[in-house]
């Protein structure tokens, strides 16, 4: 079993599993990056900040269970930051392979969001408890507040009217390495 370094900065919370609950754990996340060194403007910020409202949205969509909140954890380790975000579902994963979206459907980009922001994706079972968790990582280097200026150019291919990702640009469909 591979040896896991403990963690240089931590931030965990439960949210009540409402659009309101994946809103505040958004703007936390975002506020604790920020006293972390990486303000808000930032490349790093905001590509967290997106796959952390990616992540909760669905949780709360998908993985809502009436009563049951979720759970979100944001690790930094050396230079990786890890967002994991739990929820109570068991039966509803997702798919182990993202589907094309249909450009007609106002949802269903998520997922692939994620993949094309994060180094890594995944999901594993919740430990000791129905559900699981879903979780991605970000290897950005460490700054010191208002140095943060490294570049990803994922955020970059968004377009400029916000609606997504342009033809050619960071993949969609696997994993950045």
């Amino acid at each position: 079993m591979p040896q896991h370094r403990a963690p240089e900065r931590e931030f965990t919370m439960r949210f009540t599993s409402t659009p309101r609950g994946a809103r505040l754990a958004r703007r936390l996340v975002s506020h604790r990056l920020n006293d972390w060194g990486h303000p808000y403007t930032t490349p790093t910020n905001e590509t967290l900040t997106l796959i952390t409202a990616e992540l909760t949205a669905n949780a709360v969509r998908h993985g809502h269970v009436p009563g049951r909140d979720f759970h979100l954890q944001l690790t930094l380790t050396e230079s990786t930051f890890r967002i994991e975000v739990t929820d109570t579902r068991t039966e509803k994963w997702p798919p182990s392979t993202l589907p094309a979206p249909d450009s007609a459907s106002e949802s269903g980009r998520g997922l692939l969001l994620v993949a094309a922001l994060a180094d890594d994706w995944g999901v594993t079972p919740r430990p000791a408890a129905p559900g699981k968790t879903v979780w991605a990582e970000l290897r950005a280097p460490a700054s010191a507040y208002g140095r943060d200026t490294e570049s990803f150019p994922a955020t970059s291919s968004l377009r400029p009217d916000g609606l997504g990702l342009r033809p050619g640009d960071a993949s969609c469909g696997g994993r950045r390495r």
